[in-house]
């Protein structure tokens, strides 16, 4: 990708802060006048309003109430918020366990008519097998070093899957060929899991995609994302979830995941290369 997967959240974040500047250019306060009024110093007014120091809700309000509008206070707080969470950190996301991130995406699920998923390291959490599933999150649990509720959070997600087979849904999926060779769990949960996608692929509102290794490609191996319907991305990297909803990006999302969707291999293509995965287990 030509842009950073994180310029959504930075760029809703100066949204944030242009609205604070321009709030005291049109009091006619400088920067130092407002630091007064707010109890802190001018550095602080800077960084604020430039986007480098995100504002608390107690600095939005004293902001407001310094330049007269405190009016506006409420609508910038929320607007912060959002902000904020464009880019959720795992850490903060799951502090108390996994159990609870994957019942945070029922909403989204639900009223999502149109899913495009492409993978290049692991099968699409919502094809994943209870213990392939287990194996996925008590590694993610181990490497953020939080408690872990892999059994509970696998089951969880298990419930959560069951979208695919209800109506009013379509699922198109796209992975790298090598996602069917990291074996995640012992040999029989990678068996079961692949397994699994030789029947998922053949759902009716399912759409599984497989590139082959040995194929000339037009776009590289991209991050792991989600788009839902043609409204948001969700980008996961190792350390963060980005929330791409800026129309110019969740554009080029949508024109990368064609390109991708285009050079995988679908049906008794897909199944042979599935086949020859599970083969390779023995």
């Amino acid at each position: 990708m030509a842009t950073s997967p994180s310029s959504s959240a930075q760029a809703a974040r100066e949204r944030v802060a242009r609205r604070l500047r321009d709030l005291r250019a049109d009091s006619g306060l400088s920067g130092t006048e407002l630091a007064a009024r707010c109890g802190w110093t001018h550095p602080k007014t800077s960084r604020l309003e430039n986007g480098r120091t995100p504002p608390t809700p107690d600095d939005i309000r004293r902001w407001c109430r310094a330049c007269d509008a405190e009016d506006q206070a409420a609508d910038i707080i929320t607007q912060s918020r959002d902000a904020e969470s464009a880019y959720m950190e795992w850490q903060r996301q799951v502090r108390t366990g996994l159990r609870r991130l994957q019942d945070s995406y029922l909403d989204l699920y639900r009223s999502t008519e149109l899913f495009r998923i492409y993978s290049p390291t692991l099968v699409p959490g919502l094809l994943q097998t209870e213990g392939y599933a287990r194996a996925v999150l008590s590694g993610v649990a181990e490497l953020l070093d939080i408690p872990n509720d892999a059994d509970q959070a696998a089951a969880a997600r298990m419930e959560r899957s069951k979208i695919v087979h209800e109506p009013g849904h379509r699922f198109v999926m796209v992975i790298e060929e090598s996602v069917l060779y990291h074996q995640l769990g012992d040999a029989d949960a990678m068996a079961a899991q692949l397994g699994y996608l030789l029947t998922a692929g053949a759902l009716p509102a399912v759409s599984l995609g497989v590139i082959p290794h040995a194929r000339q490609r037009t776009l590289w191996p991209q991050e792991l994302f989600h788009v839902y319907d043609d409204q948001l991305v969700s980008v996961e990297l190792m350390s963060a979830r980005v929330r791409v909803t800026q129309p110019s990006e969740v554009a080029l999302y949508l024109k990368a995941f064609e390109q991708l969707r285009v050079m995988a291999v679908y049906g008794a293509e897909a199944r042979a290369l599935i086949l020859r995965a599970i083969e390779a287990l023995h």
